[in-house]
């Protein structure tokens, strides 16, 4: 059996960057109350507009969007940018940058909301708005989706209709396959959420020291895994609010320094992974 991927990598390595800032539930927005404050867990019962978490969300474009895209330059990877269409319409400048350093733009929803109760026409609807939107700020169409935790029963087939290459909402395996339950079938392109950032501020005692290692940990294995498999592939998720801190930061620097210094990696985009001849024999299969 071959291994690894076509064009020679032991190990395909997505980075994402999830860029939610500016379309988060807020009261400002019509919803019926504001998104938990991030770093203290603290959830209102009333529903009052939190000028406090809004403040706590532009964090990440003012302070932590210069940080990434700075570590991502300095080692010349691309990434994807999972980005909520709201978040980039109130941040024009940041798709802009985004997209001049050669990054994806992933859909990640018109507004960061659950698609979850949505009906059939609505959630259409909610992907449609998300495709325009990116097209308007980004100047192109995004091939992939990220759901904002929960999906419907409908979602891969209504993506699958309006064109998308791929979905990410899948924690199953670590690597690529194929749902052949939707018409046309769809690259499934797994996502994962232990090595996530938000396990920072949602699980306290982890450190960034320590997530850093466990991000080691899963790079490891799996590139070890990775001589005896077929298209292995990694994903590790950030986002602008959270990896973006001082105090944080320098651990995402630290395991992009590591991936840059192991060989026969393949660090790049989802939808070049989408595009790669490995995932299009996935049809032939």
């Amino acid at each position: 059996m071959s291994t690894g991927w076509s064009n020679g990598a032991r190990l395909a390595l997505s980075l994402v960057v999830n860029v939610e800032e500016g379309a988060e539930q807020s009261i400002r927005d019509g919803d019926r109350g504001p998104d938990p404050v991030d770093e203290l867990g603290i959830v209102l019962k009333k529903p009052v507009r939190n000028f406090g978490n809004e403040s706590n969300y532009e964090y990440g474009i003012r302070e932590g969007a210069p940080r990434v895209l700075a570590l991502l330059a300095k080692y010349q990877m691309r990434a994807t940018f999972t980005a909520s269409a709201v978040a980039l319409e109130r941040a024009p400048q940041l798709a802009t940058q985004i997209v001049a350093a050669g990054h994806e733009v992933c859909a990640h929803g018109f507004r960061w909301q659950a698609q979850l109760g949505m009906t059939v026409d609505t959630e259409r609807e909610f992907i449609a708005s998300a495709v325009r939107s990116i097209e308007r700020t980004c100047g192109q169409r995004p091939v992939g989706w990220l759901s904002r935790y929960l999906h419907t029963e409908n979602t891969r087939q209504l993506l699958a209709d309006a064109g998308f290459q791929y979905h990410m909402d899948d924690f199953s395996r670590d690597a690529p396959w194929l749902d052949t339950a939707v018409s046309p079938p769809m690259l499934v392109l797994p996502y994962a959420l232990d090595s996530n950032d938000m396990k920072l501020w949602s699980a306290p005692a982890l450190t960034p020291a320590a997530w850093f290692e466990y991000a080691k940990a899963s790079f490891d294995w799996l590139y070890a895994e990775a001589a005896g498999r077929e298209r292995a592939m990694m994903s590790l998720g950030v986002h602008l609010r959270i990896i973006g801190r001082p105090g944080r930061i320098g651990a995402y620097e630290q395991f992009l320094r590591y991936a840059a210094s192991t060989r026969d990696v393949w660090i790049t985009t989802r939808q070049e992974i989408a595009a790669s001849r490995d995932c299009a024999k996935l049809r032939t299969l």
